[in-house]
């Protein structure tokens, strides 16, 4: 917690809650990332194939893609600090229970339950930037909490790598998730609505007020408690949902199948993949800040809000056409250096996806819409699974990097003619002024 945190304000107080959402997701992606780092040792001592690994995925992928929307539900109805304390504390004993099974059947038991807690993180996190930042630093804010993600699957390959091999492969998952509890420690500390924190200073308070959108934006005193109707009702909800259906497996192939990948195609050594295989996680992390940059940049030099959003998700999704090249390259090398611009590109578009509600849909139906959305996320996701087991059992894994070449340029379409920003004070979707809104 911050020096003077009890005994009077803090400046930049939302930077600290960012961090804090760092934090979170950093912790989310290490309890996530364990097993696909142990992949090859679970292989060794369950005996599955690529089609049963995928199995084991698809369990996680299951709950996560329901609960997304249900964790996004969650958090709209009992608020931010009690709703991400509550996925937090489930994903971290899912993350322990772990070291328990003895089969792969008993591992899919408890991967489902890790993906329906780590499902909240984003939802809640998405509906904290709502609440505590202007919209011209949200991409930014949303870079910096979405980094986390990368940050925790380029640090879990050397962590988890030297925790399985000076120890055992099960105590890795008690180590992960034993951090989510030291967490919740700063966040119950400190987290609270900025119009009820008694450390933030009325510059701020301002600060933060003077920049929010309008309907966009009310208050959760002030807005009427939306209902999943209307969010399933609303073009943007509907139109962020399939985007993230295209996107969202790009990036759950690299988390769940880049070592193996680099281990069959690429014969890497377990230690080469504790080595190496974090070098995309890393440059996925810059994309945050590139992406989070690029969109805030373009909003403080007048561009509207969603297109300047849209420019920068449709130039990542051009970029990440280096997936392609990568597969089809002979060097291991090559394939490397194109998969990390291919992850950084990702990024840079997560960082745009994730702002995109706080833009478009009222603050009261944020967390509905972005869990909504995830659960687009999640079913493609699922599905892709699924297909990527098969066709590496039956193909290679070439055709896949192509199909992670093409979908994300669906996707930006997708963006590109379906989200429009609009003022209605009434409905889910908002441009409009915060001040003049008041007044």
């Amino acid at each position: 917690m911050p020096d003077g945190a009890r005994r009077g304000k803090i400046k930049h107080l939302r930077w600290w809650i960012a961090g804090l959402l760092f934090l979170s997701t950093v912790i989310n992606y290490l309890s996530r990332q364990t097993l696909s780092v142990l992949q090859p040792v679970v292989q060794k001592e369950f005996n599955p194939t690529n089609t049963d690994y995928s199995h084991i995925v698809f369990a996680f992928m299951l709950a996560y893609m329901f609960m997304q929307a249900g964790s996004g539900r969650i958090m709209d109805w009992l608020g931010t600090r009690i709703g991400m304390t509550l996925t937090v504390v489930w994903w971290s004993v899912a993350s322990i229970f772990h070291a328990t099974a003895g089969s792969a059947a008993q591992l899919s038991v408890w991967r489902f339950m890790l993906g329906a807690g780590e499902a909240g993180n984003w939802p809640g996190s998405v509906k904290a930037i709502s609440e505590w930042f202007p919209v011209k630093e949200r991409a930014m804010a949303t870079g910096i909490f979405n980094s986390g993600s990368c940050i925790g699957a380029l640090v879990a390959p050397p962590m988890v790598v030297w925790i399985a091999v000076h120890w055992n492969w099960r105590l890795a998952f008690v180590v992960t998730g034993l951090l989510g509890f030291v967490w919740l420690i700063f966040w119950l500390g400190l987290y609270r609505l900025p119009e009820k924190h008694p450390h933030i200073t009325p510059e701020e308070l301002a600060h933060i007020r003077n920049g929010r959108l309008g309907a966009a934006d009310l208050s959760q005193a002030d807005a009427k408690p939306s209902r999943w109707r209307d969010v399933f009702k609303d073009r943007n909800a509907r139109a962020l949902a399939l985007s993230r259906m295209f996107a969202d497996p790009v990036w759950w192939f690299y988390v769940f199948w880049l070592p193996a990948y680099f281990k069959s195609a690429r014969n890497f050594s377990l230690e080469m993949i504790g080595l190496l295989v974090w070098i995309p996680f890393l440059t996925a992390d810059i994309g945050n800040f590139v992406g989070g940059g690029a969109s805030s940049y373009l909003v403080k030099r007048g561009v509207p809000a969603v297109s300047a959003r849209k420019v920068v998700m449709f130039a990542s999704a051009a970029v990440m056409v280096a997936s392609i090249p990568a597969a089809l390259t002979s060097s291991a090398t090559a394939a490397l250096v194109l998969i990390s611009v291919a992850t950084l590109a990702y990024s840079s578009w997560a960082a745009n996806i994730l702002t995109l509600p706080t833009d478009v849909i009222r603050q009261d139906a944020v967390a509905s819409a972005t869990g909504l959305a995830g659960t687009g996320g999640g079913l493609g996701g699922m599905v892709f699974t699924l297909l990527t087991g098969k066709i590496v059992d039956l193909v290679s894994y070439t055709p896949i990097f192509i199909m992670a070449g093409i979908m994300p340029i669906i996707a930006a379409t997708i963006i590109a003619v379906g989200v429009k920003a609009r003022n209605n004070r009434n409905g889910l979707q908002a441009a409009g002024n915060t001040a003049s809104h008041k007044k």
